[in-house]
């Protein structure tokens, strides 16, 4: 009877897209907080992955969730692309629903606004002469 072993610990890791110039293969880079036993702080310690992506769909800076695989698929790609959470350029802030880059909108907020009460006068408009 024999076990097969996975050659890799983590199974689900999270990571950004460092890289893409090899064919069917992203280079992931994974960021762990790990605490330092005497100073009782945590340091930030970065490992790179390699995974196989077998429709090129990574671009360099994408957030995506790596799944690691039973067997490796050669000596340094262990991991398969399991999902893209964010791309590059299209994240959504979750309070406010607006694409933004970093901690600006890419949409100003003010412009949307005057558009959405100008719309609101067109339509309240339409219903007066009706």
């Amino acid at each position: 009877m024999s076990i097969v072993r996975s050659s890799v610990h983590a199974k689900w890791v999270v990571g950004k897209v460092i890289g893409t110039a090899m064919q069917k293969t992203a280079k992931v880079r994974v960021t762990r907080l790990v605490l330092d036993p005497y100073l009782l702080k945590y340091f930030n310690k970065r490992k790179t992955y390699f995974a196989h992506d077998a429709l090129q769909q990574c671009t360099v800076g994408d957030i995506v969730l790596l799944k690691a695989l039973p067997v490796a698929k050669t000596k340094h790609v262990k991991h398969e692309l399991a999902e893209i959470i964010f791309k590059v350029g299209q994240v959504i802030d979750p309070v406010t629903g607006k694409r933004c880059a970093g901690t600006t909108y890419l949409e100003s907020p003010v412009s949307l606004e005057t558009t959405h009460l100008s719309k609101n006068l067109e339509e309240l408009d339409l219903s007066s002469t009706q």
